[in-house]
């Protein structure tokens, strides 16, 4: 019997790659052609079919950062522009709205689903509000026809942070497909892979072509081509654009990835039944179930842990999982709690409590299809006893 310590490191997100990536990837350096070319334009036109998008209204760039950066810069948010989201999100989301210019205004979170609480949101819309970003946290859907209905009677932007919720859906439609842009991240640890990678899904094929342009230094559309087998085409720059441009590299992974899109879910979903059904008679507390009518993209699963139930702290729980070989996140601490916010905002924990409660209780559990029914039955026994101490 192999003891406890001679058991392999289970990782938190540990990416599944497969036999069709490596051939794709290695066919990719052979062919000579390792940056932006045919391979993204191949993976762009499989993601706007797979999201019953049109191949004219998707950008693929080289993270969700970026497409969240360029969607800002190509809806035009000048400095003065107020921009909603969540407190409990990555820093990278405001950041954007940072970058683009706007200042970034927060609200709490529903202490349910964990995603943005639209009462809030509609309390902080002011004449200087331009934008709202709802973040589909963990893979479950935002309320997208409040969101939309609010975007209407104040005539808002929407920019859709995807990041968690490439398979997510709200009442039969996409996630991604709501607003006037949606955007997807394809880092090591999502449910589509890329290493590093991004994607923008838009209303509009003249501003996804803005956006095309805007992440290649501002060179005209398709500048990519002018070392083609066609002869050198001159480029003009038409606009002080930005590097987020997407490599064959990277895209060749995210074909092969996004066929098995379906297949992964599935699999996601049951890991996600199985923790709630180990869990529920815990001290801990459990997500959700999803909403009828509705598809979890089951990217996270993240339980809290209350010091005063279960008699450990989230971060001392971590720490004994750790050691014991199992691999753990925390998705997020609140925005409100981060020093740089809390400098130039004045956001503090205290005006967020649902968000700042979350954040200091929330650990995040392996969830992806690289486990085997062997490591999910670890994880759960190892979990259950640590809280059993």
């Amino acid at each position: 019997m192999t003891s406890e310590k001679d058991q392999p490191f289970i990782n938190f997100g540990a990416p599944d790659i497969r036999s069709d990536e490596i051939d794709e990837i290695v066919a990719t350096l052979v062919s000579g052609w390792i940056g932006t070319g045919p391979r993204v334009n191949r993976f762009e036109t499989e993601f706007a079919a797979y999201k019953s998008a049109s191949a004219n209204c998707v950008a693929a760039v080289n993270s969700c950062t970026a497409a969240l950066h360029v969607s800002m810069v190509a809806v035009d948010l000048k400095p003065g522009d107020e921009v909603i989201t969540t407190a409990m999100t990555f820093c990278a989301t405001v950041n954007a709205i940072i970058h683009a210019g706007a200042t970034p205004v927060i609200a709490d979170i529903d202490p349910v689903t964990y995603n943005i609480d639209l009462s809030q949101v509609a309390e902080r819309i002011t004449t200087r509000t331009r934008a709202i970003v709802p973040v589909h946290f963990a893979g479950r859907p935002c309320n997208m026809d409040e969101i939309g209905a609010l975007a209407e009677k104040h005539d808002l932007v929407v920019i859709e942070d995807c990041a968690h919720a490439i398979e997510t859906q709200w009442h039969g439609q996409h996630a991604g497909t709501f607003g006037d842009f949606g955007c997807f991240s394809f880092y090591v640890t999502k449910n589509v892979i890329t290493g590093e990678g991004g994607m923008v899904l838009g209303r509009s094929p003249e501003l996804i072509d803005r956006i095309k342009i805007l992440a290649l230094h501002g060179m005209t559309k398709d500048a990519w081509k002018r070392f083609g087998d066609e002869g050198f085409k001159h480029y003009e720059v038409v606009e002080a654009g930005f590097k987020y441009n997407m490599m064959d590299l990277q895209a060749a992974l995210g074909i092969h990835q996004l066929r098995r899109v379906e297949e992964n879910w599935v699999r996601r979903r049951q890991i996600w039944e199985q923790y709630q059904q180990a869990f529920s008679d815990l001290p801990v507390g459990c997500p959700a179930e999803p909403d009828a009518d509705t598809r979890h993209a089951y990217h996270l699963y993240t339980l809290k842990i209350d010091e005063r139930e279960c008699g450990v702290s989230r971060d001392a729980l971590m720490s004994r999982l750790g050691k014991a070989g199992v691999g753990t996140g925390v998705h997020y601490r609140s925005l409100a709690q981060q020093p740089y916010y809390q400098d130039t905002f004045g956001w503090h924990p205290d005006e967020y409590p649902v968000s700042t409660d979350f954040g200091n209780q929330t650990i995040s559990l392996p969830l992806g299809t690289k486990l085997a029914d062997a490591d999910v039955e670890r994880i759960i026994e190892t979990l259950v006893a640590e809280l059993e101490k």
